[in-house]
């Protein structure tokens, strides 16, 4: 019988095993040796992003692939409003989604394309009657109103007047409890129909600013040579976007009382807070960068669109030239009707001309000015003269309450805030 080997330690071979541990002073013998700061692995991989951030990241994805977005920003924010559609029953505010272009070819119907397949229970038109419309909205479970050529509803005098119940119709539906009522049956009694629902309208041109001032603003352009996407082709398409609109149902349908519940802190206020705040919610319930992303967002795009009012809003720019022609002769207490409309009809890119011969007159700033409760009245200026003029105190509140100064930001907020989407190259 052969003797019984004393035990003894294996020596290293191919197979990979290794010499026992070095005892180390101060740890229990066969303590493992720590690794040296060299030999660490810092190529560890990062923590599983949570299951919201990654549905939305891959849509995302999809977005960039089929379109060319205008910025980052409107990235984000369609992704979230396309989320958003998978809680309906949630919000207090039904944000509309304008997809505009300045011409045709601009992508606007490929990105309704992506939007159809991805949203809650789409319901699509081109030409649709309000009729037809409010008795498609279920209260329980609202459609996410999908409307491609919008600009055929209003792009001209006749055909908003044609359309304007249409009109009124997107706009009550921004708003839970806004029914419309209409008598109907044979006892011709007073019926209710809901207007709640999520609705994306793409056209060339802005819509009514009542409709842009509900809506997450998406200014499309065309492509430049150096940007590509891929063709796009329902058949082969359409399962990969279904399956992503799946994932977010599955996902949010869970998360209802929570989402409803949510009042989380907005980067702006007043009806922009009211668009928003879905959007908000949804990126607070992702986590990862998304409560970052959409805070970003929400600021840039909507300190664009407070700009584009400012230089479309006629009433708001007669304001904002007050403003300069009294601060271009150092803020005086008073100012001639003569003088203000000189400084007024001075500036050459504004719409003035289009009140005759000799641009802005008296009365027509009088008219201009009237819904603000703002006159000319007789002045005494500081020469001994009178004259009919305006005192500067007249529109202090005015201007604080539609036209204030903008805010300084620190160096932070103001990189984030000088893209502009739709226009930045």
């Amino acid at each position: 019988m052969t003797d019984p080997q004393p035990s003894t330690p294996s020596l290293p071979d191919r197979s990979g095993t290794s010499w026992p541990p070095v005892a180390v002073p101060g740890q229990p013998s066969g303590a493992a040796t720590p690794l040296a700061e060299e030999d660490r692995d810092d190529t560890a991989s990062p923590a599983p992003l949570p299951e919201g951030a990654q549905i939305l990241n891959d849509l995302r994805a999809q977005l960039k692939r089929y379109v060319a977005m205008p910025s980052e920003e409107a990235v984000t924010a369609v992704a979230l409003w396309v989320a958003a559609t998978h809680l309906q029953r949630a919000w207090q505010h039904a944000p509309r989604l304008a997809i505009v272009a300045p011409e045709k070819r601009c992508g606007k119907s490929r990105l309704l394309d992506v939007v159809t397949e991805t949203v809650h229970n789409r319901l699509i038109t081109v030409n649709a009657s309000a009729a037809a419309i409010f008795r498609s909205i279920d209260g329980d479970d609202p459609p996410t109103l999908l409307v491609d050529e919008a600009d055929t509803m209003f792009s001209t005098t006749k055909a908003a007047e044609k359309n304007e119940e249409v009109r009124g119709l997107i706009n009550a539906g921004h708003q839970r409890g806004r029914p419309t009522l209409r008598v109907s049956g044979p006892e011709h009694q007073v019926q209710e129909f809901p207007t709640f629902a999520m609705a994306a309208l793409a056209g060339i041109g802005d819509l009514p600013d009542t409709i842009m001032d509900r809506a997450v603003v998406i200014r499309m352009r065309r492509r430049a040579a150096g940007e590509k996407v891929a063709s796009f082709r329902t058949g082969r398409d359409t399962p990969a976007l279904n399956a992503i609109r799946d994932r977010l149902h599955a996902w949010l349908q869970p998360l209802y009382v929570q989402a409803m519940e949510m009042e989380p802190p907005m980067p702006v206020e007043d009806r922009a807070a009211d668009t928003w705040e879905p959007l908000v919610i949804i990126a607070d319930l992702a986590g990862g960068d998304w409560p970052a992303l959409a805070r970003t967002a929400c600021r840039t795009m909507t300190d664009y669109e407070a700009g584009q009012d400012e230089e479309g809003g006629l009433r708001t720019r007669l304001l904002v030239g007050i403003r300069r022609a009294f601060a271009a002769v150092s803020d005086p207490a008073v100012l001639s009707t003569k003088q203000l409309l000189e400084s007024l009809n001075a500036d050459k890119e504004a719409p003035w001309a289009e009140y005759g011969v000799n641009g802005l007159t008296p009365r027509g700033l009088q008219l201009l000015l009237k819904p603000y409760g703002i006159g000319s009245a007789n002045r005494r200026f500081p020469d001994g003269t009178q004259a009919k003029g305006f005192a500067r105190n007249q529109f202090l509140d005015t201007w604080a309450r539609y036209c204030p100064e903008p805010k300084p930001v620190d160096g932070s907020a103001g990189k984030a805030a000088k893209p502009l989407p739709g226009t930045a190259a």
